[in-house]
């Protein structure tokens, strides 16, 4: 299988299910989380039987979305799952200020030094970006999911929050440019 398709299988697959069980049950939180549970375990298994490994950030997010969904239903108070966003927001700001007492250098060195060669103030700043960034999503999803309807948040979560994160994303490419190295 192509691993772009495999990827996008993986990645927006349980997404998709969880959009058709909540609108075919009539917008039913407790319908749609099972569904939700089942299609990431899934997808993170099929990854793992076709690469022998699973990256950390969708593991991570499978784990979340098993965890908060588990409690969501356990519970029966949809708050497990609309505060799942901020938690995940928190902890990757938390991981970007943090690492760097582990690694001696940014954490997104770390990750994407690979792919991108910056020098050190580059990888700095961008850094501290990322950290701004992940904060102030994890405040925009508390005050979607405690000002606005439970629709409006599903909504918001997928067609708000990935939207902002690309934008958010392609704003970098000019920092990028500024503290490109030549390796």
């Amino acid at each position: 299988m192509n691993k772009s398709l495999l990827k996008f299988v993986t990645d927006f697959g349980p997404l998709i299910i969880f959009f058709y069980y909540y609108y075919d049950s009539d917008k039913d939180l407790k319908v749609a989380i099972p569904p939700l549970i089942v299609a990431t375990i899934l997808a993170l298994a099929i990854v793992w039987f076709l690469e022998k490994k699973i990256p950390k950030v969708p593991l991570l997010g499978g784990l979340l979305i098993t965890f908060f969904g588990g409690l969501t239903i356990y519970f029966d108070n949809p708050i497990f799952i609309y505060i799942k966003p901020t938690i995940i927001n928190i902890l990757f700001g938390l991981a970007l200020i943090f690492g760097r007492f582990f690694t001696q250098e940014p954490v997104l060195k770390k990750l994407m030094g690979k792919s991108i060669s910056l020098t050190n103030e580059g990888w700095e700043v961008l850094n501290k970006r990322w950290i701004y960034f992940f904060f102030g999503l994890a405040i925009l999803n508390e005050l979607v999911w405690r000002t606005q309807s439970e629709e409006f948040w599903v909504n918001f979560k997928v067609w708000g929050l990935l939207p902002i994160t690309f934008i958010f994303t392609a704003f970098q490419i000019g920092l990028i440019n500024k503290y490109k190295t030549n390796e």
